[in-house]
């Protein structure tokens, strides 16, 4: 791939060494911010925009159910300057480069100005006064591990926040990695023909999976170029599932995406339906079992799913991974790194 950009399934193919080898980098940097008191008091304000946006979404449900306000926001889309709180505000960009979050960042008084990013140097990490350092490793133009590390960077961050540690299940995660993709690769290669003709696909998930499934759907709308929508199983359930007709139906979850996935199955609607749940196939609904895992440890996995389905997808509608339609000028700043 040109323009310091991985081919897609080359960056698949090592993302397991290659994420073991982030979180090796990356336990030593959160531990030191937290010496250092950077990762205490008011909780952190994450801004970001698409895929670094996705990423942040279990590590927040991770600090709330410590008791920790903690946010997520679109970088686009508050004026500026933003509004001055005692919350650190920690831009989340896997190039370093995207010009919303700068901006946002840019506007914020430096003491309280972090970043979260995997190229370095760039103008995001030189913008911040504190700085998580993924390690500059190379990805994939639709991101694979520039976006699997962020949430791994992140969720260390949220786990070590006010005085917490890391989850031990970090220094495991990269091994736990390979074995799931080498489980379920099969599996979910055989999915693929769901999506043949489908006109949209809807990725809906609980509380922390709504990354995962934001995620999930702009991989699809890059790669594959079907109209996907992500949204959580709640605002599904207000109005939106309504639509169901002529697509697939992928569901993050273990509770109500359960009953969801029934009734939009016996309704006649393919559903796939990624659980840490054991359950059987029945028609037109299609389980994937993932491990059970703390929020942000088992994002990284429910990704995968949809990394493996979104190749096998592009291969059975005819589709070059590795090319994009469209090349928007002004989402990128000069500086730092091409990728």
């Amino acid at each position: 791939m040109s323009d310091g950009y991985l081919a897609y399934r080359t960056a698949r193919a090592t993302q397991a060494e290659e994420l073991e080898a982030a979180i090796a980098r990356l336990g030593p940097q959160v531990a030191s911010m937290g010496a250092a008191g950077l990762l205490s008091g008011p909780g952190p304000v994450f801004v970001g925009i698409g895929a670094s946006l996705a990423a942040a979404c279990a590590p927040v449900w991770s600090l709330r159910s410590r008791g920790v306000h903690s946010w997520r926001l679109g970088a686009g889309d508050h004026p500026l300057p933003f509004p001055m709180s005692r919350h650190p505000v920690f831009g989340v960009s896997q190039s370093g480069r995207s010009a919303e979050t700068l901006a946002v960042l840019e506007s914020v008084d430096p003491s309280l100005r972090y970043a979260v990013v995997n190229m370095t140097p760039s103008p995001i990490a030189e913008a911040a006064t504190g700085v998580l350092d993924i390690g500059s490793v190379p990805d994939s133009y639709a991101s694979t591990i520039g976006f699997t590390a962020t949430i791994a960077g992140l969720g260390m961050l949220a786990d070590a926040w006010d005085g917490g540690r890391a989850d031990e299940g970090w220094a495991t995660l990269g091994e736990l990695f390979a074995a799931t993709q080498k489980e379920l690769n099969e599996q979910v290669r055989a999915l693929a023909p769901l999506f043949a003709a489908a006109t949209s696909a809807d990725f809906v998930g609980a509380g922390p999976a709504v990354g995962s499934a934001e995620a999930s759907a702009l991989l699809f709308r890059e790669v594959v170029r079907i109209p996907s929508t992500g949204m959580s199983t709640r605002q599904y359930l207000h109005g939106a599932m309504e639509s169901a007709g002529g697509g697939v139906h992928v569901l993050f979850g273990d509770d109500r995406e359960h009953e969801v996935a029934d009734t939009l199955a016996a309704a006649g609607h393919p559903v796939v339906l990624v659980t840490s749940e054991r359950l059987a196939a029945r028609p037109l609904l299609h389980p994937v079992r993932v491990p059970r895992l703390p929020a942000a440890q088992r994002a990284v996995m429910e990704i995968l799913v949809t990394q493996i389905l979104v190749e096998a997808v592009a291969e059975v509608r005819g589709l070059n991974i590795e090319e994009f339609v469209f090349h928007n000028s002004d989402i990128k700043v000069t500086g730092g790194p091409a990728a």
